[in-house]
């Protein structure tokens, strides 16, 4: 797992200065632009990740009654459900200093 065994994330809301956050760019709308770029490539890549894991599980079928439980499916989705929000996960590491970018001028 490439983005869920970093360092944790808190799971609930902080408030945080935003002239701490626009520091290193100058600006909060550029903060906040880079942050939800980071956050669309995360949550994209939780996606790919679980449709993998739940890809084994698939059974075409064409009706609801064919539609069985899984619990090793179901642990997968609990535990996907559980972990931090991409937004916060982007956040923390743009106030680590973990996220490259650049301004294309």
């Amino acid at each position: 797992m490439t983005t869920t065994t970093k360092k944790p994330v808190v799971n609930n809301t902080i408030t945080r200065e935003l002239s701490d956050l626009a520091a290193p760019t100058g600006n909060i709308y550029e903060t906040t632009m880079i942050i939800a770029k980071r956050a669309n490539q995360i949550a994209a890549d939780i996606k790919s990740e679980l449709s993998k894991k739940l890809e084994e599980f698939s059974n075409y079928a064409d009706t609801l009654e064919e539609t069985f439980e899984n619990r090793e499916q179901i642990e997968i989705s609990k535990y996907y459900e559980k972990l931090p929000k991409p937004a916060l996960t982007a956040i923390k590491e743009f106030e680590e200093g973990k996220i490259y970018y650049r301004v294309a001028e």
